[in-house]
């Protein structure tokens, strides 16, 4: 899928899509899909935000919206921070 991204300057940047399936801890999942549903936007533009901000060292988030992912946080039981994200094992079926 191609899809355009706006810049600073607000032209359009073109991107090819690919469709993925990318495998997640649950509760991580939900908390991402409500940042997605706050911010009007779907889950890939979120993913694909954030990761480009990590990759510039910046942060992703405001401060406000920073306590409100940690109200999703609660309410879906996310206890996961990233200092964990080494030992994570996936549960036996």
């Amino acid at each position: 899928m191609v899809h355009m991204y706006m810049t600073e300057t607000r032209r359009p940047i073109e991107v090819e899509r690919v469709q993925t399936g990318v495998r997640l801890e649950k509760r991580l999942l939900k908390v991402l899909k409500a940042i997605a549903e706050l911010k009007d936007m779907s889950l890939g533009d979120l993913l694909e935000g954030i990761v480009l901000h990590a990759f510039e060292g910046a942060v992703p988030f405001s401060e406000q919206t920073l306590k409100e992912i940690e109200q999703f946080r609660k309410i879906y039981g996310l206890t996961l921070r990233a200092s964990d994200s080494h030992q994570l094992k996936e549960r036996r079926r």
